[in-house]
């Protein structure tokens, strides 16, 4: 159910797109155990540039860092993992909120909607966002591996078109 603005736009944009992944968490200490983190790494390197990952705890200043760092490396997604519920720990979407430019209110909605058709009223308790900083796209999604997979499937595809509209 694509348009042909955005097949077209698809077609203009780059395939070059230089991904990084930031995974949030207090109790994975390896990368070998964040699983959320793995998945999305590999998915992203079939198709994109995965030039920086890393696992960091839940907290505000470590996240801020990880992404200005990822900022400064040129990288054009930055997908966080974990820290979006609703516990005193949960960071994620407050800290990164706070630097958007503009924020992509569809992607949370469309995860909201496409998990309620997975797992039930449970979706109520997502607060799943992305937005755009600086040069950057950010995609904050939580950290269960059923939610990033959902979650990679309404972005991975769309991302030449995001990106394409982002560098205007």
């Amino acid at each position: 159910m694509e348009s042909d603005t955005s097949k077209q736009h698809q077609n203009e944009s780059s395939k070059d797109i230089i991904c990084g992944v930031i995974t949030l968490s207090d109790s994975r200490k390896s990368k070998k155990v964040d699983l959320s983190g793995q998945y999305i790494a590999e998915e992203i390197e079939k198709r994109y540039i995965l030039k920086s990952r890393s696992l960091i705890p839940d907290e505000k200043d470590d996240l801020l860092n990880a992404i200005e760092n990822m900022v400064k490396e040129d990288i054009d997604v930055i997908l966080t993992t974990g820290g979006t519920g609703l516990a005193s720990r949960d960071i994620t979407v407050e800290t990164v909120e706070s630097l958007f430019e503009k924020k992509i209110d569809g992607f949370g909605e469309l995860f909201r909607a496409k998990s309620y058709e997975e797992i039930g009223a449970a979706a109520l308790l997502s607060r799943a966002t992305a937005g755009i900083y600086k040069t950057s796209v950010i995609f904050s999604m939580p950290g269960s591996p059923n939610a990033v997979k959902t979650a990679l499937e309404l972005i991975i595809g769309e991302l030449p078109h995001i990106v394409h509209h982002m560098k205007k």
